[in-house]
């Protein structure tokens, strides 16, 4: 197996991502290179497929949800203003 050749526009262009990321810190050239250019050599992992979900048939539909019983509402009565004498 071959490792591709990473060519500097390529790093540059991942380090340029890096630094958006960050908010376009200044003085930071050199880590977002190096970040870079290990992130590009770094060979991806293999992804793992995901298990299909169970077809599940279509004239199958859920039950209704029951409806929770509504409680009265109860006011309490308000206070009487007291009148000045």
């Amino acid at each position: 197996m071959t490792t591709p050749q990473i060519d500097d526009a390529q790093i540059a262009e991942a380090a340029f991502y890096l630094w958006l990321e960050e908010g376009q810190p200044e003085g930071r050239e050199q880590d977002h290179w190096f970040r870079a250019a290990q992130a590009l050599s770094t060979p991806a992992k293999p992804r793992k497929p995901r298990a299909k979900a169970a077809a599940k048939p279509a004239a199958k539909k859920a039950a209704p949800k029951a409806k929770a019983e509504a409680k009265p509402k109860t006011t309490k009565p308000r206070a009487r203003k007291k009148a000045d004498a």
